[in-house]
């Protein structure tokens, strides 16, 4: 395209030029530093307690029975169940499921109300591998300055040989970590066993090596990125939030102005303000994901509290109270910054009081549903061509194909009956009938079965052309009762 005439393109100045050249911005290798402290405590307990749940529940045996799994979580997707405990639950049940998330959603809103991204700070998966990772790494070839030292020095022996052991170890993990996930579909004893002497199924092995492949590249490469970039959480959660969650926060009443302690001691004798921040930047070594929390809330804070376990330390050595960073809410940052004193964090207040009903309703209802749940059932579907055939004889005789459910571990013994239809019999194909009119039927552990039934009326009996009917299911030792309604045509 020309130029337009007695005008002159504008020159780019150099930040334009480095904008127009560069439309992200480069990656900073991120070196967090190891802190002690409570919030870390906390943290290295949670991820003590989640991998020891997560790597050797699937070895955990339950007794359902001779004919059951004894594994006691496992999801069988051959059979189409899903095994729990002492609780199955079956395809047609898989409105547990949608219970189950509805909950995790309002748990995650409840914690985000209280606390924002607590989630993300101490029970992500994310999270925890990276820990177990970065412990691995500080292990190996030392902490936040032994590894940005050895990062611009040429390689030698010593550091090839940490940086083998390293990653040696991630894999020996993240294989693991994949090995464990595909234990809870298939019995883990014979699943591992199979799979060390190469005759488990493909799957399995393509799996294991898919999430062994994530784990690896995620927690050990890409890290602060996931939480950053790829994670859609920090989008949403500000929208769940409010005045009164707490957030880790840095007080600048208290810390600012800011300087080392050579500085803020002269500034305080000569009566000038100075806060008690030394700008020694602990907080922004310890974090995982590089934020420096002094600058206010930041996309990329997991509110882990690792930067409040630092400061920590540091105001304790200079002999300042703690916490100048700590969990705080914004209405108390307001509150500061005109002069009013801070009020104690609001928990139970309209909206965090909603997500408590919201999850107390749905567990109660789900819990309800499993305490009073059938473990039989029967369905029927009429034939729709014919829909009823004359017989020879006169009477009219209508099909169905019933389906039967036990849904204990044990095989049970049932009787099919008739309700509804006056003189009507009921008859299954392969099944003698007893005298009093019902149909023997067993069921094994576990399993449905499908009938094919035949209702018939005899001649002379006057119906409406369709009339209503119950097709009974009856447990003979418990008297445990199933019904479905279907109708009957006739002429």
């Amino acid at each position: 395209m020309s130029a337009i005439p007695g005008l002159a393109p504008k020159p780019k100045t150099d930040v334009a030029a480095a904008a127009s050249d560069e439309l992200y911005e480069t990656r900073k290798q991120i070196y967090p530093q190891s802190v002690s402290g409570t919030f870390r405590n906390i943290k290295w307990a949670l991820l003590v307690v989640g991998m020891l749940v997560y790597y050797f529940l699937p070895f955990v045996r339950w007794d359902r029975g001779p004919e059951q799994p004894a594994q006691a979580v496992l999801v069988d997707l051959a059979h189409q169940r899903f095994f729990f405990f002492g609780i199955t639950i079956w395809p047609q049940e898989v409105y547990y499921l949608t219970g189950l998330l509805i909950l995790a959603s309002f748990t995650l809103f409840l914690m985000n109300a209280v606390a924002g991204r607590i989630w993300c700070g101490y029970l992500c998966p994310q999270t925890v591998w990276t820990d177990l990772f970065l412990l691995i790494e500080r292990w190996t070839q030392g902490d936040r300055r032994d590894r940005m030292k050895k990062a611009k020095q040429p390689q030698n022996l010593e550091t090839i040989v940490e940086a083998i052991l390293k990653h040696s170890l991630w894999l020996m993990i993240a294989w693991w970590t994949g090995g464990a996930w595909v234990l809870y579909f298939a019995d883990a004893p014979t699943l591992v066993k199979q799979l060390a002497t190469f005759q488990a199924p493909a799957q399995a092995y393509i799996w294991v090596l898919i999430l062994t492949a994530s784990t690896y590249l995620l927690a050990g490469f890409a890290r602060e990125q996931v939480c950053v970039y790829m994670c859609p959480w920090p989008r949403i959660q500000a929208a769940l939030t409010d005045e009164w969650a707490l957030n880790v926060t840095y007080r600048t009443d208290r810390g600012e102005p800011r300087g080392s302690m050579k500085k803020n001691k002269a500034l305080r004798a000569a009566g000038k303000p100075a806060g008690d921040c030394v700008d020694c930047g602990q907080c922004v070594a310890v974090c995982p994901t590089g934020v420096d929390i002094r600058g206010g809330l930041n996309m990329g804070c997991i509110q882990c509290g690792l930067c409040i376990d630092a400061c920590d330390n540091v105001m304790t050595k200079i002999g300042k109270p703690t916490r100048l960073i700590a969990y705080d809410t914004d209405e108390n940052i307001r509150r500061r910054s005109i002069g009013l004193p801070a009020l104690k964090p609001k928990i139970f207040r309209a909206r965090t009081i909603v997500y408590m009903v919201l999850i107390v309703g749905v567990a109660a209802l789900m819990g309800f549903t499993l305490a009073t749940r059938r473990s039989l059932g029967v369905d029927v579907m009429h034939d729709r061509n014919p829909i009823y055939v004359a017989l020879s004889d006169g009477s009219i005789r209508n099909a169905y194909t019933v389906r039967i459910l036990n849904q204990k571990g044990a095989t049970r013994d049932f009787k099919l009956s008739l309700a509804g239809l006056p003189q009507g019999k009921i008859e299954v194909q392969g099944h003698p009938d007893d005298a009093d009119g019902s149909v023997p039927i067993t069921v094994g552990a576990d399993q449905t079965l499908e009938l094919r039934a035949l209702v018939t009326i005899p001649d002379g009996i006057q119906l409406p052309q369709s009339t209503t009917i119950q097709i009974v299911l009856t447990d003979v030792t418990t008297g445990e009762v199933a019904k479905k309604v279907d109708f009957f045509k006739s002429p």
